[in-house]
């Protein structure tokens, strides 16, 4: 009897609820004949209706038992598009970020506020899904503008070449090693394929390494490095000569560019440059050690402890890396400090934040703001995941979706974009820690370009999952550039992972 009286109440709940429906499944009872989707309230269908925090719902039909229902959720969901308790951020229409890629909050579509959720599961978990910090050495600022930064420690060394510039100082930071335990103590990344990034140069009968530098570390703790200088003096430029974004239009090849830093290529008089410093008191490991500043005095660096501003931009740049937003050497025994740009990107459907400190092609350079470093490129691509790789696969494209009449398009990406609509290309990044086990911070670029067919149907779209963009291709929709055989480009970027936020 009980379960009876129980399925009439429920029965009776949804007829109350219904009752104004029409068959078609229009709503009676009001003025005008409303559509299903059409605005709740009488204000232009072009003009969404949103709820502010402390405004009364638009009436609904469905008599006082809806309407009540209605009004005791509207202060823990968002379901009419409404900043309420709980939701993060108030978005206006139009004033979404394009480059907004973070994750909403578990809030969205409950009827209990964020703070009602547990901790996120990477608490209990690296593993699991949930926001983490990989790169704990430093200290990451999301809330930054206009980018997100992660400031680290900031290291001197000494360059000991033989050449014009030997013993000037160099200004670096750590980011990955080979050394599994001292980077689980000094918080860098792990990443055991730097093993197989010190190669001789191709055809030629010696051991030496022609992409990985020699270095020891002193008495004073300080790194001194077989050679490698960088020169921070030119201008980056960035200009394509075109804005058609239609098709396969490929912007990458009216760009005029430049990279705003270049390092020391194998033959140099000072030798070659690469981020990648074998230490030979440290166990012959392998550290990810991309330079920041060269042949600077403490003085001149510490004229930014406090920032750089728009004004001593072109200034400051012509002596630090274009990523660096600050940096301080410290003084009176401070350690020093630099901060540094983040660039958004995907793993494996997971939006993370990594640093791009060097590419091996010029324009890839100017692209991401790193320095061209030639030397780099002697690390073979193209072996992905195989017996002495050191490198892991990114993804990114020529002619991803772009902004639509410069509204924000939430599946933008790639470097039409990038150049037309600002913001970074959103590339796609393979194995991460904790989501893989084939890390590394050096990227063998794979660039990819949708083929006519695939805009034509629609299948053109944000892609953030390497194993979906590899069906893509595999069925024809994403070939290489000008319809080229899919894969390596050859170029490599060193990106060293910094934080997962999902």
């Amino acid at each position: 009897m009980k379960n009876q009286k129980n399925t009439l109440l429920a029965v009776s709940i949804v007829s109350v609820l219904l009752t104004a429906c029409s068959d078609d499944g229009s709503i009676a009872g009001s003025s005008d004949a409303a559509t299903a989707g059409a605005p709740l309230d009488n204000r232009d269908a072009s003009t969404p209706a949103t709820l502010r925090s402390g405004e009364a719902l638009p009436e609904l039909a469905g008599g006082q038992l809806a309407q009540s229902i209605a009004d005791e959720t509207a202060a823990v969901t968002n379901a009419l598009n409404g900043v309420v308790p709980g939701s993060p951020s108030a978005l206006s229409p139009g004033e979404v970020d394009d480059d907004d890629f973070a994750p909403a909050p578990p809030s969205i579509g409950a009827d209990v506020p964020v703070t009602y959720f547990g901790p996120s599961p990477t608490t209990v978990n690296a593993n699991l899904v949930g926001p983490l910090q990989l790169l704990t050495a430093g200290q990451v600022d999301l809330e930054a503008t206009p980018t997100t930064t992660v400031t680290l420690p900031l290291y001197q060394g000494r360059l000991a070449s033989g050449g014009p510039l030997d013993g000037a100082p160099i200004w670096y930071i750590v980011t990955d090693t080979s050394d599994e335990g001292n980077a689980a103590a000094l918080g860098l990344n792990f990443s055991a394929k730097l093993n197989f990034a010190s190669l001789p140069a191709p055809m030629v009968d010696t051991f030496m390494s022609t992409s990985v530098r020699s270095g020891f570390y002193d008495a004073e703790g300080l790194l001194i490095v077989s050679g490698g200088p960088v020169d921070f003096t030119p201008e980056r430029i960035m200009n394509p000569g075109s804005t058609d974004t239609q098709g396969t239009s490929n912007l990458l090849d009216s760009l005029d560019f430049q990279a705003g830093s270049v390092g020391a290529d194998v033959g140099d008089a000072d030798g070659f440059y690469s981020p990648l410093v074998m230490i030979s008191n440290a166990g012959n490991h392998v550290y990810n050690a991309p330079m920041v500043a060269f042949n600077e005095t403490p003085e001149r660096l510490s004229e930014y402890c406090d920032g750089i501003s728009e004004e001593e931009s072109a200034w400051a740049h012509q002596a630090l890396h274009d990523s660096v937003v600050a940096i301080c050497p410290g003084e009176s025994g401070e350690p020093g400090t630099v901060t540094l740009e983040l660039v958004n990107g995907f793993s494996f459907g997971r939006p993370v934040l990594y640093l791009s400190t060097e590419a091996t092609a010029e324009i890839a350079a100017a692209l991401e703001g790193a320095t061209y470093a030639p030397a780099l490129g002697n690390v073979p691509v193209g072996r992905d995941d195989s017996l002495f790789s050191a490198v892991e696969r990114l993804f990114a494209w020529t002619n991803g979706p772009t902004n639509v009449f410069d509204e924000a398009n939430p599946q933008r990406q790639g470097f039409n974009s990038a150049l037309v609509d600002g913001g970074g290309p959103l590339n796609v990044l393979g194995g991460v820690p904790t989501i893989a086990t084939d890390y590394s911070p050096l990227w063998d670029v794979n660039l990819g370009e949708w083929t006519q067919e695939a805009i034509d149907n629609g299948y053109r779209s944000r892609m953030s999952e390497e194993f979906a963009i590899l069906g893509m291709v595999e069925r024809g929709f994403i070939t290489g550039p000008g319809g080229s055989a899919y894969g390596s480009s050859g170029i490599i970027v060193n990106c060293p992972i910094v934080q997962r936020l999902l």
